[in-house]
């Protein structure tokens, strides 16, 4: 229930990571009464909290934000706590208004706004823009539940580095890029099992090489050809949210190097142990479940989904939600909307949408149906 001391603001971003943050750089730019609200303690901690070794794929060349360049070598790839130090200073620089410790339970209209809620806390808003990323709930099947209590048992979100892991083989589950990298990591000091099919693998070295001459097209091809405004990127929009990316920087070649024994997929838990397709049971000691997220938007309590219950908008435009918006999302309107190259582009199509489309602050908008 909305007291009389809620803040009101003209938008609440929810979500203070380089999305939420690119947003506010371009309505502070039109001098918008907005507030950003985080639910990390600090600017950039999505990014520290993930394993110590994590590095980008794309170089600092196309790393930053609106109005501030990635400082440094334009052809290296930060590392994750260099990208959360920068959009720690970028926050700062333009003296964004966010909000840290701040997770929002609901968000639901009241009297013609709406009322953003954090257990006894709340904001009011004509406007609110979900700069989450949606995909916040680690994923892993419900027969982890079945392993030896004795087994170390660690989703991605959780790992680190090795000094977590017991003596003994450790198995990763999930071929992607984040299973590759920590499966590699893993080889140099336990013997490793990495179990999965990858999607398909970067035809080039990863690198600086790459950065200078391979990137810059794929970059190219993500901003202004697998678009919504192309035949092409209609076509493989649908598939491209729901697959998974094909290897970039670790490929099965090095794994193999490494003496990564390389498996299909685990199939479920027999007696303790992870069984794989074929009936075979793995004797390990540690388990790296890297097996993605899955989206939560329960807090949503707003008629903002497709018949597949799926956030239904146009460039992050909910039509059916006036003053409700998306950023951050996986081919919101290219295919590299949820990455750090493309996301200020839709920032600022969201700013200049939501800036011409604001009522007046004291005007409520209409009920939802």
């Amino acid at each position: 229930m909305k007291k009389e001391s809620d803040p009101q603001f003209d938008t609440v971003i929810v979500g203070g990571g380089q999305a939420g943050l690119a947003l506010g750089y371009w309505l502070a730019q039109r001098h918008h009464n907005f507030v950003i609200l985080d639910e990390n303690a600090r600017t950039g901690d999505a990014w520290r909290q993930r394993w110590d070794s994590l590095r980008l794929f794309t170089p600092a060349k196309y790393d930053g934000l609106p109005g501030a360049p990635f400082p440094g070598d334009p052809l290296a790839f930060p590392s994750k706590d260099e990208l959360a130090d920068y959009l720690e200073k970028y926050a700062r620089r333009f003296s964004l208004p966010l909000v840290h410790g701040v997770r929002v339970d609901e968000v639901r209209e009241h009297g013609g706004r709406f009322l953003v809620s954090s257990g006894d806390r709340s904001w009011t808003a004509s406007n609110v823009v979900v700069a989450t990323g949606g995909y916040r709930v680690p994923k892993q099947p419900a027969f982890a539940n079945e392993l030896d209590p004795g087994t170390v048992q660690l989703h991605s979100q959780d790992y680190k580095n090795p000094g977590q892991l017991q003596p003994g083989p450790v198995l990763v589950v999930g071929l992607g890029n984040s299973g590759a990298e920590i499966a590699l990591e893993a080889s140099r000091t336990h013997t490793t099992l990495l179990a999965g099919k990858a999607s398909g693998e970067l035809p080039v070295r990863h690198g600086r090489a790459a950065a200078r001459f391979v990137l810059p097209v794929v970059r190219f091809a993500g901003l202004h050809v697998l678009t919504l405004n192309t035949p092409v990127g209609r076509k493989v929009a649908p598939a491209f949210k729901t697959m998974a990316a094909p290897l970039i920087r670790t490929r099965t070649k090095e794994l193999r190097g490494a003496k990564v024994e390389l498996l299909p997929r685990i199939a479920g838990v027999k007696q303790g142990k992870p069984v794989l397709e074929e009936g075979r049971p793995l004797d390990v000691a540690n388990v790296i479940w890297c097996t993605g997220y899955r989206e939560d938007y329960s807090w949503l309590k707003l008629p903002y989904q497709d018949g597949d219950g799926a956030p239904a908008h146009k460039r992050g435009v909910v039509e059916s939600v006036p003053g409700l918006y998306f950023i951050g999302q996986e081919f919101l309107f290219a295919a590299v909307s949820a990455t750090l190259p493309g996301v200020g582009r839709d920032a600022r199509y969201l700013a200049q949408r939501i800036t011409a489309e604001q009522p007046l602050a004291a005007e409520p908008r209409p009920a939802l149906a």
